[in-house]
């Protein structure tokens, strides 16, 4: 083999070696990602509770460190005024387990009373999830999900 070969060879090797170093780095860097969110609303009845339940699969190379979960109806101040990760500080956390590899699965559940439904806005709810990732990095999604009330 020529010593030009030898030479071409090597530093291809070296290149594609930086490379894939590289997307190994960035790929450890991604912030939490949502996948499988689905919204379920029960209406409260004659003498019974209704509920309100969210799930979803958050996958963060650092691991997820919470998730924070809002409803909020399609004719509100926030259609007008997009939510922010300040508005989310306040509100209520998922419940998150180990799924698989990077992945955690959340579920939120709350219950619905009479006076909450009689007092909610009938039509469209979005979902809103916070993540913040083990590493500190966050993901905010205004609308994960969608959900009618009757």
């Amino acid at each position: 083999m020529s010593r030009r070969i030898a030479l071409s060879i090597a530093a291809g090797v070296v290149v594609l070696g930086g490379a894939g170093a590289f997307a190994l780095a960035y790929a450890g860097d991604q912030p939490p990602a949502f996948a499988h969110s689905t919204a379920r609303y029960t209406a409260a009845g004659s003498g019974r509770a209704g509920s309100f339940a969210f799930s979803t699969e958050v996958t963060a190379s650092s691991g997820v460190k919470s998730l924070k979960v809002l409803a909020w109806p399609e004719r509100s101040e926030f259609a007008k005024k997009p939510l922010t990760a300040k508005d989310m500080a306040g509100v209520e956390p998922a419940t998150c387990a180990p799924a698989e590899g990077d992945t955690t699965r959340c579920v939120y559940k709350s219950v619905v009373t009479a006076a909450d439904a009689a007092s909610s806005a009938h039509g469209t709810w979005h979902v809103a999830v916070l993540a913040t990732a083990k590493d500190g990095s966050t993901t905010l999604d205004t609308k994960v999900t969608d959900f009618t009330v009757g």
